[in-house]
């Protein structure tokens, strides 16, 4: 596609509003894989245990047919996600609210909806997002509502930057730093765990030569996850009741980058996934509840 390609959208807003239902089980032994990926105890989890908030993540992996799967390994838009006509797809930011305790094991179903068609002009071009809203029950008892938006964008240029060259808003005294540097095993192994085709996670050449980034890009999902677990470990009582995220720039596999947390807001907190440079890559705020 050529990057002056002008999108109707008109004929995209027919989509919205529409739905479909998927089944899952809260499976232990995924829930186990993903408590190695995190170091977490594995067999502290045992069925029927309230799943660590967040967790969630892991189930209604797609199950595309191989054959319907588009170039970037993603599955071919037109099904339930809209037609739109630009190449490049990518996680933007996602908000949470946990309802319930999701208990492991439970038989899981979730209702998404396309909510919103949103199109924009950025730094690299058109770009059109699609909010998508779930609804996720565990033996019928609704347990997590989330917004996720999805951001499509134009085709790359060699030589364009994919991040944004504006300095850094001052950070608020930390109350936490972690390092952060995902090498390409986790990459490979939250894909896994995710069933995420998404070749720019794990196919250097295609990620070169075709999206034109310098290096694989960490998952987006597991930035969130990384933070998430970060404000757990500060949150009274160690539980959280609402989270949002907001992708900002790409991070790259390899790069020494920081998780910082600070205090926000109402007794919740703000949260940052800086790269190498100090730019942050994402933005977080959590909300605790009593256990």
């Amino acid at each position: 596609m050529m990057p002056d390609t002008v999108v109707d959208t008109r004929s995209l807003q027919d989509w919205v509003g529409r739905s479909e239902v998927a089944e899952d089980e809260a499976a232990l032994p995924i829930v186990w894989r993903l408590a190695a990926l995190l170091d977490r105890d594995a067999m502290a989890l045992q069925r029927g245990a309230p799943l660590p908030e967040g967790w969630h993540a892991v189930f209604f992996g797609p199950l595309t047919p191989q054959s319907q799967l588009g170039p970037d390994g993603h599955p071919r838009k037109g099904d339930f996600l809209p037609p739109v006509p630009l190449p490049r797809r990518m996680f933007a930011g996602r908000r949470l609210n946990f309802t319930a305790p999701l208990p492991i094991g439970a038989a899981l179903r979730r209702t998404s909806t396309i909510a919103a068609i949103t199109p924009k002009t950025g730094r690299s071009g058109q770009m059109v997002f699609v909010r998508v809203e779930h609804r996720i029950e565990a033996d019928g008892v609704p347990v997590v509502l989330e917004e996720q938006d999805i951001v499509y964008r134009e085709e790359a240029t060699a030589g364009v930057s994919a991040g944004s060259a504006a300095a850094p808003e001052p950070l608020p005294p930390p109350l936490a730093t972690e390092p952060y540097a995902p090498d390409t095993v986790t990459l490979f192994r939250y894909s896994a765990v995710t069933f995420n085709g998404h070749r720019i996670h794990y196919d250097l050449p295609y990620t070169q030569c075709e999206e034109h980034y310098p290096a694989l890009i960490v998952n987006g999902g597991l930035t969130a996850l990384k933070l998430c677990e970060l404000a757990k470990r500060h949150l009274p009582g160690g539980r959280i009741a609402r989270l949002s995220v907001r992708n900002v720039r790409p991070f790259f596999v390899g790069r020494a980058g920081l998780l910082h947390c600070a205090a926000g807001p109402d007794g919740a907190l703000r949260l940052w996934a800086l790269d190498e440079t100090g730019q942050p890559v994402a933005e977080a705020e959590a909300g605790g509840v009593a256990a």
